[in-house]
């Protein structure tokens, strides 16, 4: 992605007697009040600290879950607060750092903390932004109140990115050029993804998981034009064989895109591009079987579902990341919450752990299986944004991102 004309936060001309509000991705999972996996947070740190090293208050604000714009007490941002509060550490942090959380969103509550915030000891945190209905409507208005908070506005937010929200998209109407930009975490991203938009080193090999045909069809439509080989894998993949005549049992199939599936597998075979299915799985009587039954050969039997590849497609998806250059993975390859069906997508992360490729994983359960398989570390670029870094791929622009350049025409 061309970066020409974007501001990074320290590009701007920040300070005391300076606001700056900040837009992360704070949607994390809470679980009796605590958040349990606080890689989002950790991720927007830089971002956060740098802008408190400036000298200047700062404003802090995300979504969490999906209260449908009316106030809930489950999906408040108090617990993520309570952790930012514990992780945030700058170099000229003398005192344990406070995180105000405002009842609302916008208002004179909001006015009166914000005049008295002491940005040598304080931030503040807003509220979930999707308790008011004018975030996923992209309000001008809500914006505007929003803006109306600081001097500059920074997203750093790179999985809500694709969203033409108000707090993502439409804030950038009321800051001008120079006092809007992007946060680190957003130019690591595009840093991270670039290698796959400009000339990739081949043999290019994307991975692509997941449940539905009907999420990823575009992007599975963009690759196939792209990579050298397709591998997939997950739910998606017994509409795959389910087009081809496969018997799948009691698998997930889409009927609507079996004729989708069938047409992409067909140009593939005209341009000799390698679309690889599983030929044999793990399956099991529903999800939350406690033990994998692995089949002898691609048909599945009737009353069992397909829930993982099995170590034959293993194999087969293995020697074709061995001797790849660049990779690209999205979506899981079998239901690996559950342990029984989870070594599939496993070995392909140690795989692509282990292999000589640039790679890059694209969130969300990808994100988390090549966590879980301890590899994290060791791929090129674990994207935090699932649908953004798709649409990226896809070759789509990012409105988040797209909106920080001057002179960006606006609905």
């Amino acid at each position: 992605m061309n970066t020409t004309g974007i501001n990074f936060i320290d590009e701007l001309d920040l300070g005391e007697e300076r606001t700056v509000l900040i837009r992360v991705d704070f949607n994390v999972p809470i679980k009796n009040g605590e958040v349990t996996d606080d890689t989002r947070i950790l991720a927007a740190l830089p971002t956060i600290e740098h802008a408190i090293e400036t000298g200047a208050k700062v404003i802090v604000c995300s979504h969490l879950g999906r209260p449908g714009g009316k106030q809930s007490d489950e999906l408040s941002m108090e617990p993520v607060g309570a952790r930012l509060a514990k992780l945030i550490d700058t170099d000229t942090l003398l005192y344990d750092y406070e995180v105000v959380l405002p009842q609302n969103l916008i208002g004179e509550d909001v006015d009166t903390l914000l005049e008295e915030l002491n940005p040598n000891r304080q931030i503040m945190l807003l509220e979930n932004l999707r308790f008011h209905p004018g975030e996923k409507a992209g309000d001008d208005e809500f914006a505007e109140q929003l803006a109306a908070l600081a001097d500059f506005y920074v997203n750093d937010a790179f999985g809500a990115t694709h969203r033409k929200h108000a707090s993502v998209y439409t804030i950038n109407k009321f800051f001008d050029r120079h006092h809007r930009g992007a946060g680190f975490l957003i130019r690591d991203e595009i840093e991270g993804l670039n290698p796959l938009l400009d000339h990739p080193t081949r043999p290019y090999v994307a991975i692509v998981g997941g449940a539905k045909v009907s999420d990823k069809l575009g992007v599975l439509k963009t690759l196939s034009k792209k990579v050298d080989t397709l591998l997939v894998g997950g739910a998606m993949a017994y509409t795959f064989l389910a087009s081809q005549g496969v018997q799948v049992g009691d698998s997930i199939v889409e009927e609507d895109f079996l004729d989708e599936a069938g047409q992409i597998l067909a140009r593939a075979e005209l341009k000799d591009l390698d679309i690889l299915l599983p030929v044999d799985h793990r399956t099991g009587s529903d999800i939350d079987a406690a033990e994998a039954t692995v089949t002898d050969d691609v048909d599945i039997p009737d009353g069992q579902m397909g829930l993982d590849i099995g170590p034959k497609t293993v194999d087969r998806f293995r020697q074709v990341v061995s001797s790849a250059k660049t990779v690209f993975w999205n979506g899981p390859l079998g239901v690996f919450e559950n342990d029984a069906f989870a070594e599939g997508t496993i070995e392909v992360a140690r795989t692509l752990a282990d292999s000589d490729a640039y790679s890059v994983v694209g969130g969300g359960d990808s994100a988390a299986a090549v966590a879980r398989a301890g590899v994290a570390d060791q791929i090129g670029h674990v994207s935090t944004g699932g649908g953004a870094s798709l649409q990226l791929v896809e070759g789509k622009p990012l409105p988040g991102i797209e909106s920080l350049r001057p002179n960006y025409p606006f609905d």
